[in-house]
């Protein structure tokens, strides 16, 4: 899911247009009441369901018979297409809500549990192929723990598959705000966004930091970049949304790794 004033900017270079604000706003970050409403909204869009999902399978590659974790699953549609390309799923979220629905999708053919990332999580040490963490990393000030739990659980050679919030857009979003001062691109710094989605207002906490403080967090948790990656969307973008990629078949939104635990 992508911010209604990320959305202004992505629409500006190529991306979708912004949705009109009703209803009113729901607490921060309370992804168990606006479920089904995101849930929809990430379903078919251009920046979630034709541009980010398929960069992220695309990174991942074959992954028949791979045992994988998905972050951060939320209803599980990553954790869907990966389990149709032959994958062993399993996928933790935060949001009881959001994993209800993707107990819907997957039925049992799914290892589904409430966990929080940066806290400890319910798995052994070496136990996954690949873990994919997607849109999830940049709601954490801290990566670090995560990062830990994540390498952890991880089996030696193993690859951790990311894709953040570009900190070059986020940047240029807040620049044409008029709010370079309140937000220095080399800080880390929280912000505050709302999210229209299924005629309420969803309001969203997250954490920009600069590309370095991104590397380092990566390299600082005994990850080797492998891929770093800004794609184009999925070719089917053309015809779905064609006026937006006509516009600007190439666009700045999410940066994607691939990250190895050596």
């Amino acid at each position: 899911m992508i911010s209604n004033e990320h959305q202004e900017h992505v629409s500006s270079t190529g991306g979708t247009s912004p949705l009109a604000v009703t209803g009113e706003p729901s607490q921060i970050n309370d992804y168990d009441g606006f479920a089904e409403a995101y849930t929809a909204e990430n379903e078919t869009n251009l920046i979630n369901a034709y541009y980010e999902r398929p960069a992220m399978l695309a990174l991942a590659g074959d992954v028949a018979g791979r045992r994988i974790l998905d972050a951060g699953c939320g209803s599980g549609p990553m954790l869907a297409a990966l389990r149709d390309r032959g994958a062993i799923v399993s996928g933790f979220d935060a949001s009881a809500g959001m994993l209800e629905l993707a107990r819907q999708r997957l039925g049992d053919r799914a290892d589904l549990q409430v966990a929080d990332l940066g806290s400890p999580l319910p798995y052994p040490d070496n136990t996954f192929d690949d873990v994919v963490a997607s849109l999830v990393l940049h709601y954490l000030e801290d990566w670090g723990p995560a990062l830990a739990e994540l390498r952890r659980v991880l089996k030696p050679g193993g690859r951790l598959i990311a894709s953040v919030d570009h900190p070059f857009a986020i940047d240029l979003m807040h620049r044409q705000a008029g709010r370079e001062a309140e937000y220095n691109y080399f800080d880390t710094t929280n912000w505050t966004d709302e999210w229209p989605m299924g005629g309420q207002t969803a309001l969203i906490s997250l954490w920009h930091r600069p590309l370095h403080a991104v590397i380092e967090a990566f390299t600082g948790a005994g990850f080797r970049i492998t891929v770093i990656s800004e794609p184009e969307p999925d070719p089917a973008a053309r015809e779905l949304f064609p006026e937006a990629i006509a516009a600007k078949p190439r666009f700045l939104c999410f940066l994607f790794f691939v990250l190895q635990a050596d």
